[in-house]
């Protein structure tokens, strides 16, 4: 049986666990992840763990926050007025919203707090900052 390689198109059927254990993410129930390897289509710690399996082999990885969604960073957190939020919206924390960059580019953020005139958002990736494990099992090489 042949390893999976850089090129290789994989389906891998996984589990994500923070470091407390709770579940992130899984396609339990569903169909395989299916992938390029060396693409980048995934973050690049599940894509390590992918490489060098053989179809049927399961392996768990631990993959630090840097190899994952990167460091929590305190400068994606900033504050806009009210009056910059869609009209007749009513702001409450934990909402999600999707916002649009000075260059055109279309990114999450979560509001944090609201305060009088002021909501406080946070552009980090919901995983920033967290070390993660998965239970790997490769499917299949195409």
């Amino acid at each position: 049986m042949s390893a999976a390689k850089n090129g290789d198109k994989v389906k891998v059927h996984y589990r994500g666990l923070l470091s407390n254990k709770k579940i992130f993410d899984s396609s339990e129930g569903k169909e395989p992840l299916e992938f390029t390897l060396g693409q980048g289509q995934v973050i690049p710690g599940f894509e390590q763990g992918v490489l060098g399996l053989t179809a049927g082999e399961k392996k768990t990885i631990v993959i630090p926050c840097a190899q994952a969604y990167g460091e929590y960073s305190d400068e994606a957190v900033f504050s806009i007025g009210k009056e910059n939020l869609p009209l007749g919206m009513e702001p409450k924390a934990g909402q999600e919203l999707q916002m649009m960059s000075p260059e055109g580019q279309v990114f999450q953020v979560v509001i944090l707090e609201v305060s009088g005139n002021e909501v406080k958002l946070d552009a980090n990736h919901p995983l920033a900052g967290k070390d993660l494990t998965f239970e790997l099992e490769l499917v299949k090489i195409n």
